[in-house]
């Protein structure tokens, strides 16, 4: 038996779990979260995700990382580990100079500053299809690429003395390591910068051009079961992930599985032997962190449609929510609810509006009205689930994510309206359960009692398991009437 660790940084803490490299059993827990700055003493304070603005844009001087690390691990917390492994937050963006000094704080989450350098970044190249063709992905405001023609057309001064890019886990592993001359990443992190395609294995440096106006250095790719090196007290480190490869890795999700994630916008992946081209620009083509591909389909309304209607209804919170949609029936009395509130990504709709539709004076109760926000949410996820089986993706089981995955209402109408085995795990720090299992692998294949080319076989996540059955012919009625408004209202809106 030996031990490793996982540490998955995200925007707002830092986890570590320390895990036996045989069965994946978590031994150890440490967190902290991170400090930020505040401008009234210049120190450091916490501060939670919604005290700094939650998904607003943000600026973090990654040393907050280090030190949340550190404190994450205090208490003799990783005494004996043999090995590490990092997850971090995706798209966040670390520009250095030549000396690996960072050159301004890094760019992190769904960055809105970014939006008109994304759209300057599709005309650029010649639209949506091209970038899809180019690396599997449409230019989107959090991505790496779009920040960096960001920077250039705001911080052209920043801009100039930016000559190596690396992301979070990337910038993370060097840190632990030394910062030696070699720097890595991998495949799966390197998906998401927007310079780099899945399908080709190989970065693109006009694009790196294109947006940042000028060459830059990038961290050289390595496989998902090989070390990015060794600290000077023996500790191995391995290549390390985003924190999506991460959580895909933690839950154990193969062929056939699709991850469906509820926040307040949500997202579909699944595993798939290859990576995907969609020139409508709605499949974003990643990598994981195994050597296969996560096509991701995002909407923009997911929990945010339910938080609306508890709102327009009065009620304190989603639980409240849930149990007066399930004083409702399948179908909401045929009212149905498309949850275009902010717009929409899944269709391309980014100017609609919201549309409820089949208002009748028996429908009409606030039970029906919440039971069709659920519906709604699902129906959408579903849309997006059928634009990865419209591309030949396998999807038989679907592992449901976040914390209104425990909604009695989403729990009853999820798996007739997916048409799926819906399978929901138990809380758990996944990413960081991943990044450990990667460790795992890397110190394995190091000392040759792992094949470089399969994870070890860890237990899969504990979880409850929800099947259609009889209420599958009911709940795909209730899609068709959903499907049916949707024609009706935004004909062809997912026709190419």
């Amino acid at each position: 038996m030996g031990i490793v660790a996982g540490l998955d940084s995200s925007p707002d803490f830092t986890r570590i779990v320390v895990c036996d490299t045989d069965t994946g059993a978590v031994l150890r827990q440490g967190y902290a979260p991170h400090p930020v700055e505040t401008p009234e003493d210049g120190g450091t304070a916490r501060a939670s995700g919604a005290e700094r603005g939650g998904g607003r844009p943000s600026d973090i001087d990654p040393q907050a990382w280090l030190l949340s690390l550190g404190e994450a691990a205090g208490g003799g917390l990783l005494e004996g580990v043999q090995a590490i492994g990092v997850s971090a937050q995706a798209n966040a963006l670390v520009p250095l100079d030549t000396q690996g000094a960072t050159v301004r704080p890094a760019l992190v989450g769904g960055d809105k500053r970014a939006q008109v350098a994304a759209a300057d970044l599709i005309d650029a190249l010649g639209g949506r299809q091209a970038w899809a063709e180019a690396v599997g992905c449409v230019p989107q405001a959090a991505q790496p690429v779009t920040k960096l023609r960001w920077l250039a057309k705001t911080e052209p001064d920043n801009a100039l003395r930016t000559t190596v890019l690396m992301q979070a886990h990337d910038w993370l592993v060097w840190q632990l390591l030394g910062r030696p001359v070699r720097r890595t990443t991998d495949r799966g992190g390197a998906s998401g910068t927007g310079y780099w395609s899945a399908a080709t294995g190989t970065y693109r440096g006009d694009l790196v051009e294109l947006a940042l106006g000028h060459q830059a250095m990038v961290p050289e790719v390595i496989g998902p079961s090989d070390a990015a090196g060794t600290t000077p007290e023996g500790l191995l480190i391995s290549a390390g992930t985003g924190e999506t490869m991460a959580a895909a890795l933690g839950l154990g999700i193969g062929l056939g599985d699709a991850v469906v994630s509820l926040g307040a916008s949500g997202s579909v992946m699944a595993v798939h032997p290859e990576a995907l081209v969609d020139s409508s620009g709605m499949i974003t083509s990643l990598a994981d962190a195994t050597g296969m591909h996560l096509p991701v389909v995002t909407t923009l309304n997911a929990v945010r449609t339910l938080r609306g209607t508890a709102e327009l209804l009065g009620l304190p919170d989603l639980e409240s929510l849930s149990d007066l949609a399930m004083k409702s029936t399948p179908g909401s009395h045929g009212l149905v609810l498309l949850p275009y509130l902010e717009g929409e990504r899944t269709p391309n709709l980014p100017h609609t509006a919201g549309t409820l539709a089949g208002l009748r004076r028996e429908s009409m109760k606030p039970e029906h009205l919440a039971r069709a926000a659920f519906e709604g949410m699902l129906c959408g996820l579903a849309d997006a689930l059928d634009v990865l089986r419209g591309r030949g993706v396998e999807v038989r089981r679907i592992f449901l994510l976040g914390a209104a995955a425990e909604l009695p209402a989403v729990q009853a109408a999820a798996p007739s309206l997916f048409g799926a085995q819906v399978v929901v795990p138990q809380p758990a720090d996944y990413a960081a359960i991943g990044a450990a299992r990667q460790a795992a692998w890397s110190l394995g294949v190091s000392q040759g009692t792992l094949d470089p080319r399969t994870p070890p076989p860890w237990q899969g996540a504990a979880a409850q398991v929800l099947e259609p059955g009889e209420e599958l012919a009911v709940g795909q009625a209730v899609r068709q009437q959903y499907v049916s408004v949707r024609e009706q209202t935004h004909p062809g809106a997912f026709r190419p």
